[in-house]
């Protein structure tokens, strides 16, 4: 897990005493805050602001308690939390000195050098609640962070939330294992997302519950997913994917998997490298599926996280039948593939009309790693065809050259691209003639990653505008 400036932590203030030394207007912010929480909240200030005695009248769940003089020592006695609203440094770092003493986490408002704890943006669904923090580096970033939260989370959900809060001790009484728990509320979640301002009713609840009680003889039953990862740029993934790597106990994944897709997965669910990756040390197939089967069996949701598309040279079918085999519930759930990913970020149509009748995608890659014997040249050398060759570094000269003796014009425009949609994308135009020499000069720059090249009289357009741009940059660096 990468470093975090900031833990995540929520404090149950809900009749707790509270501490708020200072009468501003921060004091009474922070006051209304705390009082939403349930805190009793007491506001110890020579002279409370108006915004202060408004709120004491009028809180909006715990009390507020006004204590007109200065605070001191034996205040902090039994205090939950201690917040000092001060302008002078001296006088905050007394205070966090004096909490920290006491054995009180503190915090001095606007001044992160003197506090435990930080006060965040909020979107409030409560009992769905979302904190947001920047470690105070930018608290206006974080306001336009909540904000674009706020647009894109119903308000309908607090009623979810809170219909999860009323129905959780019926599905304790169930007594289902832990997997038969996470299955009722991923079923919940995705009927919550389904209808987020709908209310749930209580024939949804016995419904879910229902279903939950038939299954749980099934409970210690695992499942395969195959997913796919997509090219490279986590926001490309689907929402099905994103759903079901949020759900899973295993992934088992690909060198050719972005890292940052990785991190949309549960938190908890362990990472395992399987290594199929070309020309390098791999796992081999035979093993990657006994351990998918292994840990299905063990009752574990195992997800399958695949480069692109699982379906598109990913070896899935082989895996599916081993799922199968075992008698372990498997599903697919397609990825954008590394073709679409290339041809997304070359802004080129592979099926533009003018240019091309037909897409064709081959791979360049045999068991043995070499050229594969059954090619059809004749597909490949159709001038009305757009093709993408998949896995092409180690065999494209061999591949270009057996094409253009079938007939292949040399002419044809061709474009490899490295990383496809990730920041390190690296784009080499040429032609199908010229393509060889350039891919090698590339890889001897530092080009890497998953490599696709694409040729037909479609990548016309996107091979020479790849590269101009290619040509300025280097002027630029001249």
């Amino acid at each position: 897990m990468s470093a975090l400036a900031r833990l995540p932590v929520f404090f149950a203030l809900q009749g707790r005493r509270v501490m708020l030394a200072g009468g501003s207007e921060a004091a009474s912010w922070k006051a209304e805050l705390l009082s939403a929480a349930g805190a009793e909240v007491e506001v110890i200030a020579p002279t409370p602001c108006e915004d202060l005695l408004a709120l004491a009248a009028a809180p909006p769940d715990g009390p507020v308690r006004l204590v007109a003089r200065d605070w001191t020592l034996a205040d902090l006695d039994g205090a939950a939390l201690a917040i000092g609203a001060m302008e002078e440094d001296e006088e905050g770092a007394r205070f966090a000195a004096a909490a920290r003493a006491a054995g009180v986490p503190v915090n001095v408002v606007d001044k992160p050098a003197f506090c435990d704890f930080a006060f965040g943006a909020i979107v409030n669904r409560s009992p769905l609640v979302v904190g947001i923090s920047t470690d105070g580096a930018a608290p206006v970033f974080g306001q336009a962070v909540r904000a674009k939260i706020e647009a894109v989370i119903p308000q309908g959900f607090r009623h979810w939330a809170e219909a999860a809060r009323s129905w959780r001790p019926l599905v304790s009484a169930l007594g289902l294992s832990h997997h038969g728990r996470r299955r009722f509320w991923e079923r919940f979640t995705a009927r919550a997302l389904e209808a987020p301002e709908a209310e749930p009713a209580p024939a949804l609840r016995d419904d879910l519950l229902a279903r939950a009680e038939f299954e749980r003889g099934a409970a210690g039953r695992g499942s395969v997913a195959l997913v796919g990862a997509g090219p490279g740029d986590p926001e490309l993934l689907t929402l099905k994917a994103v759903r079901v790597l949020q759900s899973a106990d295993v992934v088992l994944y690909d060198d050719l998997v972005a890292p940052a897709v990785l991190d949309v997965a549960r938190r908890e669910a362990r990472k395992m490298l399987v290594g199929k990756t070309g020309y390098k040390p791999s796992c081999k197939q035979d093993d990657i599926n006994a351990l998918m089967v292994s840990l299905a069996t063990q009752g574990k949701r195992v997800v399958r996280l695949k480069g692109g598309d699982p379906m598109v040279f990913g070896r899935a079918g082989e895996e599916i039948a081993a799922a199968r085999a075992a008698g372990i519930p498997v599903e697919v759930v397609p990825g954008i593939s590394a073709a679409q990913g290339a041809a997304g970020r070359l802004a080129v149509s592979l099926t533009h009309r003018d240019h091309a009748r037909r897409l064709q995608f081959v791979t360049a890659h045999a068991r043995d790693g070499r050229l594969p014997r059954d090619l059809d040249w004749s597909a490949l050398t159709d001038p009305a065809a757009t093709t993408v060759v998949y896995m092409p570094q180690r065999t494209w000269a061999e591949l270009a050259t057996q094409a253009i003796a079938a007939g292949l014009d040399p002419a044809t425009p061709a474009i490899a691209v490295f990383s496809a949609t990730r920041p390190e994308e690296r784009q080499v135009p040429a032609t199908v003639g010229t393509l060889a020499p350039a891919l090698e000069r590339a890889v001897a720059e530092g080009a890497g990653g998953p490599c696709l090249i694409l040729f037909g009289h479609a990548i016309g357009e996107a091979a020479a505008f790849a590269g101009e741009l290619e040509r300025e940059a280097l002027a630029a660096l001249a």
